[in-house]
């Protein structure tokens, strides 16, 4: 069975607290081996201690005295340690059982309270330790460390503090697990849902935006493709739709003609074959107008800017026009600042003003005038195009960079949306302002190189 997403990062997490909770035994372990280290050092400072009571008790009272070896004995009881004393000949002398019984009841009950000492108990690992006094052996004690309680309490104490530690972390960790896993595989499968729709054909369908990290930007990216391919297809759709639209006159023109003519309603003769020709030729521009929209549209895709002097070129382009500027005794003016330089395409920037001093020469009227005005601030260098001609009307304005939308000058309607679609290409912006009979002004913005 294939695990989910949500299965994995639960299975991570698991792992992940699985590994840091295991490293609470392995330190506790090591902590426990020092503490036995420790312990083990401290009870031979004590037995230590009982073999320089007892040789200084030998030495003082030149022997050994049983009154003496009872008080040193049942406080070697309460250090920890049980002591056999035998003499240097092996003879037992003296040991913890018999100086319990030696001390007072009283006595007696207080240490056997405080070290838990049981005289019955059968001692089999005593540890012998040698007793000398002036360089000769004067006996031996043999010596076992009582467990102590404290050490106990604290090692048990420990354990539980521990295992109830692991208990409520895990617990925890597991259910963190359960939370983050949900919360970090919901937007992927969301994302993943959204996907198959999206290739299903549902183009409207968008994702949550689950913050501002990776998978929050990756969610706003989908949703952007989402916009754009929604938007595309609904371009597509339009321009299918206005194609059809524009390309079924000039063809029920030319099919109305000729059968006009096969019926023998109309004469075939050069008049009407030129009628023909004409919405032949019609149905080329639209067609031209299609593909170059297009090309348009895909400039984005085969961009090549260059760096180059604005002022000589917009001077060339106006070049072109100066026979059809003479011809309606219009004046075209160009005021660029000398030195000047853009970033762009020139091939499409080219086109882009060409395409709009044509529309203002069709808007001019006999002896008009169209102004080429370049300025520059410190983001952006600014291409004002003018004219004084006939104007837009504001219910055209609007509507002015839609694809196959006409105004009262007739046209195709793919003018002004192949502009804007270049421009958007090469990276710039552009507006339009109009007044009816009194002019048009288009503005090209584009970043500073």
């Amino acid at each position: 069975m294939r695990c989910s997403l949500r299965c994995k990062f639960l299975l991570l997490f698991i792992l992940i607290s699985t590994i840091a909770l295991s490293s609470a035994f392995i330190l506790r372990s090591l902590i426990i081996r020092d503490f036995a280290s420790y312990l083990d050092g401290e009870s031979q400072d004590r037995i230590q201690r009982v073999v320089s009571l007892l040789e200084g008790s030998y030495e003082q009272n030149s022997g050994w005295q049983w009154d003496r070896l009872t008080t040193d004995l049942a406080w070697a009881l309460q250090l920890g340690i049980e002591v056999h004393l035998y003499d240097e000949t092996g003879k037992l002398v003296w040991d913890s059982t018999q100086a319990i019984t030696a001390l007072t009841p009283h006595l007696r009950k207080r240490v056997l309270d405080v070290t838990g000492y049981d005289p019955q108990e059968v001692k089999t690992d005593l540890v012998p330790y040698p007793l000398y006094l002036g360089g000769e052996e004067i006996g031996r004690i043999e010596t076992r460390v009582l467990e102590q309680v404290k050490d106990d309490y604290f090692i048990r104490s420990s354990n539980r503090v521990l295992l109830i530690l692991v208990t409520i972390l895990g617990f925890i960790s597991i259910l963190a697990g359960i939370i983050a896993s949900r919360k970090l595989s919901r937007p992927i499968l969301e994302l993943a849902d959204a996907s198959e729709e999206i290739a299903g054909g549902n183009l409207a369908r968008r994702v949550t935006n689950s913050g501002h990290d990776e998978i929050g930007r990756l969610s706003q990216s989908f949703n952007g493709m989402a916009d754009r391919l929604e938007a595309q297809e609904k371009l597509r759709r339009s321009l299918v739709s206005n194609a059809a639209h524009e390309l079924r006159t000039p063809l029920a023109i030319i099919s109305g003609e000729l059968e006009g003519m096969l019926d023998g309603v109309l004469p075939t003769n050069r008049s009407a074959l030129q009628s023909m020709h004409m919405e032949a030729r019609r149905l080329t521009t639209i067609l031209d107008g299609v593909d170059e929209l297009s090309r348009a549209e895909a400039s984005a895709f085969s961009l090549n800017k260059t760096d180059f002097l604005l002022e000589p070129f917009l001077t060339a382009i106006a070049e072109r026009f100066k026979l059809i500027i003479a011809e309606k005794n219009a004046v075209l003016l160009v005021d660029c600042a000398e030195g000047l330089t853009i970033n762009s395409d020139p091939d499409k920037l080219s086109q882009v003003i060409i395409n709009l001093i044509n529309n203002s020469v069709r808007a001019i009227n006999f002896g008009g005038r169209i102004t080429l005005v370049t300025s520059c601030n410190r983001d952006w260098i600014n291409m004002d195009i003018s004219d004084n001609g006939c104007g837009i009307t504001k219910e055209d304005l609007e509507h002015v960079f839609e694809r196959f939308y006409k105004g009262k000058n007739g046209g195709l309607g793919l003018g002004l949306t192949i502009v804007h679609e270049l421009v958007t290409a090469i990276g710039g912006l552009i507006t339009v302002k109009s007044q009816l009979g009194l002019g048009t002004s288009f503005c090209v913005k584009f970043p500073l190189s």
